[in-house]
């Protein structure tokens, strides 16, 4: 079994890596504290390679469609395996990587990888852009995106786009999405979900309650009038209309 977690920066995906780990799934060496698999310039390299062919419409509106027809650059591949060089080519029977920015290349990575299983992990975005990360800045890896100043909204763009770009995508054979909200307020029954997904036995690690609805503590975080619709899909508690902070973007 070959198995990766997809997910932007901060949403998570560590607790299913270490889950991943804990249970004998070998993630790759050497890997970090966040449980990602290092070196990671390969695959910052790679989605620096897809993100030529994605075309920006202008605002917050992005065609990927040429993804999922043009041929894949013989550079990307080798990119892509070359980063995962340490799982490719382990003896164990259960293998698999966890890397934020993966989700950048994710309609390639699919293609390379049509029989893996896909863990996609999604979390509330309030809390999910509350810290920085490498990904915030799209245009550091090359991503045809709005050039703003407020550092919050260009998190909350760079949420948006990896959320648009994974639901333009045709979906795998083994798909499945998890919210981080739910593994750690009822990890019993989305470990058996998962179970059921991968074939295997899972290990209950340690979480903690108090990561879910940290944004309920900064009044001062504006919730972005973009993000409403993912906020429908998943489930999430709706801000009051009077304090979604409606954003025209050029």
């Amino acid at each position: 079994m070959l198995v990766t977690v997809i997910g932007r920066g901060h949403s998570g995906t560590r607790a299913m890596s270490h889950t991943l780990s804990a249970s004998g799934v070998f993630m790759g060496d050497p890997l970090n504290a966040s449980g990602d698999l290092l070196p990671p310039q390969a695959m910052y390299d790679a989605c620096r390679v897809i993100a030529r062919r994605v075309r920006w419409r202008g605002g917050l509106d992005w065609d990927f469609s040429a993804l999922a027809t043009a041929e894949i650059p013989a550079e990307f591949e080798a990119l892509v395996r070359s980063f995962l060089q340490t799982v490719l080519t382990s003896p164990a029977e259960h293998r698999g990587w966890k890397l934020p920015e993966t989700t950048l290349a994710l309609p390639w990575i699919l293609r390379l990888f049509p029989e893996a299983k896909y863990i996609f992990w999604i979390r509330d975005p309030r809390d999910c852009i509350l810290g920085s990360h490498l990904t915030d800045n799209l245009a550091w890896l090359d991503v045809p995106a709005p050039v703003v100043d407020n550092d919050h909204l260009r998190r909350a763009i760079s949420w948006k786009y990896q959320y648009d770009l994974v639901k333009a995508t045709r979906l795998p054979a083994h798909w499945i999405e998890v919210r981080f909200e739910d593994f750690v307020l009822r990890q019993d029954e989305t470990l058996a979900r998962l179970e059921g997904f991968l074939g295997i036995k899972l290990a209950k690690i340690p979480v903690r309650p108090e990561t879910v609805g940290r944004w309920r503590a900064q009044p001062d975080t504006a919730c972005f009038d973009f993000l409403e619709p993912a906020l429908r899909t998943y489930g999430y508690e709706l801000p009051a209309a009077a304090s979604l902070e409606r954003t025209t973007i050029c």
